[in-house]
């Protein structure tokens, strides 16, 4: 999965939160920025459950047991797709200003899409091993992947605060693996090198992009990462997967449900970049959590995975550490912040003010 970076102040903005216009003392009608935003975290968590879930279906259950090649696809289709809106709107026009040279192709793109293809291919492989519950209670250690990269890389200082959330996290992570009943060394293994694969690519584009002054927007770095990562990608399947596959594997699937595949997992792109700026770190990341809540649910339904209460328990607590983590300041401001009475239907931003 793009990042968002977190508030740093204490007003929160209007088109963040539930807002409210007055016509004439009726009652209040729901901002349509408000709406749209509404929409596209919708879509968001329903494309981004979606390929999870599907990607399980069509390596474990369907029996297309090729997930390098199916993330290749993946990048094919997003390549496709990118350039067609490349050459049909002025979504893409920003590329005429910023030129792809071969220095910043080597210093930028190839590094960071190298990372993201391992990160991406673990990922799909770990299906193979796993069930999506215990998959995504792995994903908590993220964070502690990220916070030793970036002090590793002199991006942050460690603190207190940081530390005590990393061992609970870390602690809670363990739990779950105690308690899961169909544990296996190999995918945990090759899941816990995509996570930091995928650690590893977030501390490359803050240390590689940001810090050096290169301004790439979410659109644009899509469209140069898609097809690199591609390429990577048929590197790695050219020496593992493509001597052994054939036309019956490709007819377990079907062309259609692969079709839909790519599709989704551009969609769960697309609908992540539309976010950006659109809502806060704070939301995005409780939005995140009950995404990885009804996912685990949708799992138990469609597969039956059996879930220990030592693992409920466990990912409780990780959930938590995990949100006091990314948006302790922002939780803390929240509560002690009161929300002032404005009219009959409405109130005001929430401030820090007397």
């Amino acid at each position: 999965m793009t990042s968002h970076e977190r508030s740093s102040g204490l007003n929160f903005d209007m088109s963040v939160l539930p807002t409210f216009q007055y016509d004439g003392g009726k009652a209040p009608i729901v901002s349509t920025q408000l709406g749209i935003t509404i929409i596209y975290l919708l879509v968001w968590v329903a494309s981004s459950n979606s390929i999870i879930l599907l990607n399980k279906w069509v390596i474990d259950t369907a029996g297309f047991s090729y997930p390098i090649l199916l993330t290749c696809w993946h990048q094919v289709f997003a390549t496709i797709a990118m350039q067609v809106i490349a050459r049909t709107t002025t979504l893409l026009n920003a590329r005429h200003s910023q030129p792809l040279n071969v220095k910043f192709l080597l210093r930028t793109i190839v590094p960071i899409a190298a990372v993201s293809s391992g990160a991406l291919i673990c990922s799909n492989t770990a299906y193979l091993y796993l069930s999506v519950p215990f998959i995504q209670m792995l994903k908590a250690l993220s964070p502690v992947f990220v916070l030793f990269l970036t002090w590793l890389w002199s991006l942050k200082q460690v603190t207190t605060s940081d530390m005590a959330s990393i061992l609970v996290i870390t602690a809670g992570v363990m739990l779950t693996s105690i308690g899961e009943l169909e544990f296996s060394w190999l995918g945990t293994a090759i899941h816990l090198t995509g996570l930091a694969c995928e650690a590893l690519r977030v501390v490359m584009i803050q240390a590689l992009l940001t810090n050096e002054g290169h301004e790439i927007g979410p659109l644009l770095s899509l469209y140069y990462y898609a097809p690199t990562c591609a390429s990577f990608n048929l590197m790695f399947a050219t020496l593992t997967e493509l001597p052994r596959i054939t036309l019956a594997d490709f007819a377990k699937v079907g062309w259609p449900l692969l079709l839909l595949n790519g599709a989704i997992a551009f969609l769960v792109n697309i609908s992540s970049i539309t976010l950006i700026g659109r809502i806060s770190a704070l939301l995005m990341n409780l939005t995140g959590i009950a995404k990885n809540i009804l996912l685990i649910g949708l799992s138990v339904v469609i597969w039956g995975t059996e879930i220990s209460r030592l693992q409920v328990f466990a990912y409780s607590i990780t959930l938590l550490a995990i949100t006091w983590y990314s948006n302790g300041v922002e939780i803390l401001t929240a509560c002690l912040t009161f929300v002032r009475p404005r009219g009959p239907w409405g109130y005001s931003k929430l401030s820090s003010s007397g």
